[in-house]
């Protein structure tokens, strides 16, 4: 009895444990399934992640680290997985028992990280703000003791806290401070650098929205919530604020700037023209003096780019001197002058020069008026009243802004001030007019926001502008936030030729208002938001019907980014209207009738919401300029177009007739969209050879918003700028290349699948420098060389390629071409491969031969590509190295499961240029064959160009594999990310 009592005992024991051992053994099978399961859900749950980490990383926020960190703890789980399923295949029986056991934790280690990834309060933060903004300066001449003074008050001194900058107006202030802002902000002993420009019309609420932007805050509307939110934000960190072009005395409370304080570092320095207003504000004053003579002669001749020989002649010497010092060692007014002089090497013209100066300058003691007859002389110079007339009309705009050139030319143009027999010719006479002002150094070369090259005025030169007395009938309040129209009596008094109030606040107008303006020729109420280019969410919405009643002389009227619905009847009498902008006013509705604007050559109806073209609007005959789009809008009425027989300028994304469109003889401009290829077949057969002189048009449908057209709305927008032709979803055999323009240079197909090569277009893409060819089913190569063995493709230099289910090859050589020319491609600075399912290899080492420019090399979700470049073998045993793409920024490899090798044996890629490398998802990639630069010595360094390496997953990066023996001896990590996106 015992012994059977120790055997129950005994199974007692090993019962449990054995079951669950039986239980592992029997339902492996069934638990491989659960967890398969499970790990697609995250990995559903993953790409979402990544998917929304893209879109944060765009919008300017930085991916939180927990979010990266589960972003790893995936890979590698993925990784223990793969692993799981290799020994599934190899396991002896003992082991599935236990294999079963895994299986099981591996399954609740699944379900707590998929768990883990919802992030309730977002995947992203916002970035740092940044410390401040680098400003574009001149070099300093002759005020660095000036600066250093500043600076050292600055840095050194916690006794001051107020620190005022005066000096005349010219003189150099701002251009110092913009110095010490650049230098600041590579110190660490200030947390912020906040520059304001505060000018002449001091506005509270503006002073506080521009300190607020710089804090990357926002500011409620309440004054007392707005005060209080900013008195916090500038109390929670130390500052350096810098408060520009100040005029009068204003107490740093009514703000709501908290006093400096020494404990906090935090120090307030001001400029202004004013000693006493320095004073008044309790600062430390610091003078700027005029240059000294040999300051003045050199700054003068750094300018006028006259050689320092030419004035060893004593007559030219002793009038430059004259000249020189008539501007009493003020740096605008020498530079504003030595730039009208430059070029000028007839001494009589010197001479000349002199005598006109010193008619215009009679003394040198009064400050400001010396200024601005110095700066007088320069206008004078100017001698066109056209060109003295387009120069006095950027005062229209706000104090240091920077006004795009094109939008500049374009209200030159409406103003009448320049003219021409086309519109090219009106913009050539306009760009020459702006070289003219910069070069006499009366406008500032910059660029917009957008990039877009633009001017600017400086502020003194502006206030010179505005003084002049034939242009003293100009009324300006603009960029002054203001929330109301100016009082009536203030610029209805009859007297203002040119009124501008844009670029404010402007809540309402006035129901009961009617301004009795008749002498107002120009009127600009345009309400964009400066800092992002938008409408203002509080915006007029509406124009009181009596508002244009009184203003008979109107020729200009700029109501665009504004919140207007409609439009008053009253606008239809305004017979002398020569320009109509109602632009990016997104909630337009609703037109009068137009029948009364003889006159009109301009009507801007681009983004707004009008379901039909305004009354009448056929009988606008003297239009030269039709800008029309709004998402209710498909067409124009059949036989409006051709009423407009002397157009010039069409930009629409509606659907047009070929015919009509085709008849326009006089357009140069044109941005529009085809329905079908007969509609194409029409224009192109109406126009003959004679196409619009740019052009961007869309053939065979609308543009699909979930194609890879969606977000060129914006190339539509501007057809000057763009030679383009978009053919999508369409029959490209109907189409007869050879009446297609010469002059294209951007060329995008799609879903257009009798396409089988790009060589089929002849010479059609002989000038072609952008193409993307994007869902075309038929399309087996780019070129083929056996049907056209002399084709090249010299002159493209970007060429996308996506979802080309069928491509296999980019250049097919035929049996009588042993290897692609070089000349193939020897431009291309750009390529991408998107979802090509059966491309297998990319590139030949012959083919690279011509790829000596190539900067960008993208490949995604090709899932049979083997090879990025293909030596066929032929380098196999070589001792010899080969270096490619010499000039590669960015190279980006992404989910490529079948990539082996980018290049073959012996085959290297320089780094000498190489910013970004992005490698994710590519398993089967081993070594890496990029050959990083030398130092003198033969050590190696880092690519002195790089910025990022963006690699995934985390263990395939620690065990790959460099072709570079040096490599590894460099450390890379600093630059290395395993966040999916640059």
């Amino acid at each position: 009895m015992e012994l059977i009592g120790t055997a129950i005992g005994f199974l007692k024991c090993i019962g449990v444990p054995t079951c669950r051992y039986l239980d592992n053994y029997r339902t492996l099978e069934e638990k491989m399934n659960d967890l398969r399961l499970r790990l697609d859900d995250l990995n559903v749950r993953k790409q979402d992640i990544e998917s929304e980490n893209e879109s944060e990383i765009r919008g300017g926020k930085m991916v939180k680290k927990e979010v990266e960190k589960w972003l790893d703890n995936v890979e590698k789980t993925n990784a223990e997985i793969e692993k799981i399923e290799q020994k599934l295949v190899v396991v002896s029986c003992f082991s599935h028992a236990r294999l079963g056991k895994l299986v099981r934790k591996k399954i609740e280690e699944v379900k707590e990280i998929h768990q883990q990834g919802c992030f309730l309060d977002g995947v992203a933060v916002d970035r740092p703000p940044a410390k401040g903004v680098t400003l574009l300066t001149s070099d300093l001449e002759g005020e660095t003791d000036v600066n250093n003074q500043i600076w050292k008050l600055l840095m050194d001194d916690d006794k001051v806290g107020m620190i005022g900058v005066c000096g005349m107006g010219g003189i150099g202030k701002t251009t110092v401070m913009k110095h010490i802002n650049n230098q600041l902000l590579k110190e660490d002993q200030f947390h912020k650098v906040i520059w304001v420009t505060v000018s002449k019309e001091m506005n509270v609420s503006k002073v506080q929205e521009d300190i607020a932007r710089c804090l990357k805050h926002s500011l409620p509307e309440d004054e007392l919530e707005r005060a209080t939110t900013l008195n916090h934000a500038l109390e929670r960190t130390s500052y350096v604020l810098i408060l520009d072009d100040v005029w009068e005395w204003f107490s740093l409370s009514k703000i709501r700037i908290p006093d400096p304080d020494e404990q906090r570092k935090v120090k307030v320095v001001l400029t202004s023209r004013s000693k006493e207003v320095c004073k008044s504000m309790g600062c430390k004053v610091v003078q700027v003096k005029p240059l000294s003579k040999q300051e003045s002669m050199n700054l003068f001749l750094n300018h006028v780019e006259l050689e320092h020989s030419v004035v060893q002649d004593p007559e030219l010497k002793k009038i430059v001197n004259s000249i020189v010092e008539k501007c009493g060692g003020l740096p605008l007014a020498i530079v504003t002058i030595a730039g009208s002089m430059k070029g000028v090497y007839d001494i009589h013209e010197w001479r000349n020069a002199l005598n006109e100066l010193c008619q215009q300058v009679k003394s040198v003691k009064q400050w400001d008026n010396e200024v601005f007859e110095c700066l007088m002389f320069s206008y004078n110079r100017l001698a066109d009243s056209k060109i003295q007339n387009c120069f006095v009309y950027c005062s229209l705009y706000l104090e240091d802004f920077p006004i795009k050139r094109r939008e500049l030319i374009e209200k030159w143009n409406d103003e009448g001030f320049i003219n021409g027999n086309s519109r090219q010719a009106m913009y050539d006479r306009g760009h020459s007019i702006l070289n003219k002002l910069e070069n006499n150094s009366l406008l500032e070369r910059t660029r917009s926001l957008g990039y877009e090259l633009s001017v600017k005025m400086h502020d003194v030169i502006r206030d010179m502008a505005l003084s002049i007395k034939d242009h003293s009938r100009f009324y300006v309040k603009a960029g002054l936030q203001l929330k109301e129209l100016p009082d009536e009596h203030e610029w209805t008094t009859g007297t203002f030729d040119k009124v501008s109030l844009m670029n404010n606040s402007i809540v309402e107008i006035p129901f009961h208002i009617s301004p009795k303006c008749h002498n107002l020729s120009t009127l600009l109420l345009q309400q964009r938001d400066l800092e992002f280019g938008r409408v203002l969410e509080t915006g007029f919405k509406t124009i009181p019907g009596t508002f244009f009643e009184h203003m008979n002389g109107l020729k200009v009227l700029d109501l665009s980014y504004t919140n207007i619905t409609n439009l008053p009847d009253s606008i239809s009498n305004l017979g002398n209207l020569n320009s109509l902008v109602l632009r990016c006013c997104y909630k337009l509705r609703h037109l009068p009738s137009l029948a009364g604007l003889k006159a009109l050559k301009k009507l801007d109806l681009y983004n707004t919401t009008i379901d039909k073209v305004p009354p009448q609007m056929e009988t606008l005959e003297n239009l030269t300029y039709l800008a029309l789009q709004a998402e209710g809008l498909k067409e124009l009425p059949t036989g409006t177009l051709p009423m407009f027989s002397r157009l010039q300028y069409l930009a629409t994304m509606l659907q047009l007739k070929g015919e009509e469109v085709g008849k326009l003889s006089k357009l140069e401009f044109l941005s529009c969209i085809f329905l079908d290829m007969e509609e194409f077949k029409k224009y192109n057969s109406t126009t003959g050879t004679k196409w619009a002189q740019s052009y961007i048009c869309s053939v065979g449908s609308s543009l699909s918003r979930n194609g890879s057209l969606f977000g060129v709305e914006g190339m539509f927008e501007k057809p000057e700028e763009h030679n383009t032709l978009y053919f999508v979803n369409c029959d490209l055999e109907e189409a007869d290349f050879a009446m297609l323009p010469t002059d294209l240079d951007y060329f995008h197909v799609e879903k257009c699948d009798d396409l089988k090569c790009l060589s089929d277009g002849t010479s059609l893409f002989h000038e072609v420098t952008v193409c993307h060819i994007w869902e075309c089913q038929g399309i087996e190569c780019v070129i083929d060389l056996s049907s056209s063995p002399s084709y090249s493709f010299k002159n493209i230099e970007r060429l996308v390629l996506g979802k080309l289910c069928n491509l296999i090859e980019l250049v097919r050589v035929g049996p009588t071409v042993e290897s692609p020319s070089p000349v193939i491609f020897s431009r291309l600075t750009m390529i991408s491969l998107e979802k090509c399912s059966r491309m297998k290899k990319l590139f030949s080492v012959e083919m690279l031969q011509g790829l000596q420019n190539l900067e960008d090399l993208r490949v995604e979700g090709c899932h049979e590509m083997e090879k990025i470049i293909d030596d066929n073998g032929t380098r196999k045993g070589s001792d010899t190295t080969s270096l490619v793409l010499p000039k590669l920024r960015e190279l980006s490899l992404y989910s490529l499961p079948s990539l082996e090798t980018i290049c073959g044996n012996g085959v290297m890629i320089p780094t000498n240029f190489l910013r970004y490398l992005r490698i994710t998802e590519c398993p089967e990639l081993k070594r890496i064959p990029l050959l990083l630069p030398q130092l003198e010595n033969g050590e190696p360094a880092i690519p002195p160009f790089l910025k990022r390496i963006c690699v995934k997953p985390r263990e395939w990066w620690e065990s790959i594999e460099w072709d570079d023996p040096n490599a590894m001896n460099v450390d890379l990590s600093t630059f290395v990310s395993h966040v999916e996106y640059f």
